[in-house]
């Protein structure tokens, strides 16, 4: 069985009403329990890159292996249940239901996956591994039933991690989700952050323009390295 948890091979993808393409990636892999520091300019396609591995976004053409699936060939109904069962995502915005507890948001991807319900439960209730978490990305308890539009940036953040592990995902894609903190906080969340998927051997694809935050990762990439398209994102 192949090691790699991603492998792309000649993907094109252009928006619409868009002449050349903005993304002409030739070959890029990622190893399963690998944790990559993609780095980029604004506007050089990281966003759309994620979106493309995520199964959000269809390349016009190539190869996108995700564990076995090309998710360029696969239906969007089994590009759903790929990224519902195997796939964990912390947004820049952080994307959490505002009117939600912050353990409600925790436990929402279980609801659209069975598969991540029976991971996330184990011997306990699921409710438990929430907690689990969030106890570990350092959120008080005092705050787990607080609506998520009451918490601050940083505890947000921590909220945002936990959805995205909860139930050991595959693959945890990570989209600039400390690029509203200090730099403290940044080594802070990262240090937690890798220490929980390094616990649920999961893959992670971490993305931002700071170069400064690529030391805490196995492996860097550049988009000028892999794509070579230079259309730029407006």
């Amino acid at each position: 069985m192949s090691d790699c948890a991603i492998d792309i091979a000649g993907l094109i993808f252009r928006w619409p009403r868009q002449d050349a393409p903005c993304l002409d990636i030739p070959r890029f892999t990622v190893h399963k329990g690998e944790r990559v520091f993609l780095q980029g300019a604004s506007g050089s396609g990281k966003t759309t890159l994620l979106n493309v591995l995520g199964g959000v976004l269809s390349p016009e053409q190539g190869q996108v292996q995700f564990l076995g699936d090309d998710l360029a060939k696969v239906s969007p109904h089994r590009r759903d249940h790929l990224r519902a069962d195997h796939i964990g995502f912390i947004f820049q915005q952080f994307n959490l239901l505002p009117w939600m507890s912050a353990l409600d948001n925790v436990l929402l991807p279980c609801t659209f996956s069975a598969r991540r319900m029976g991971q996330a439960a184990g011997p306990h209730p699921v409710r438990a591994e929430a907690e689990r978490l969030l106890t570990h990305l350092e959120l008080a308890s005092s705050d787990w039933k607080r609506p998520a539009n009451t918490l601050s940036v940083g505890q947000q953040q921590r909220v945002a991690a936990a959805r995205a592990l909860i139930g050991q995902p595959e693959l945890i894609i990570a989209d600039e989700p400390t690029s509203a903190l200090d730099a403290d906080r940044q080594d802070a969340f990262i240090d937690l952050l890798l220490r929980e998927t390094t616990a649920a051997g999961s893959t992670l694809v971490y993305v931002s323009h700071d170069s400064r935050l690529a030391p805490h990762f196995d492996r860097r990439v550049t988009m000028a390295e892999i794509n070579r398209s230079p259309v730029p994102i407006v």
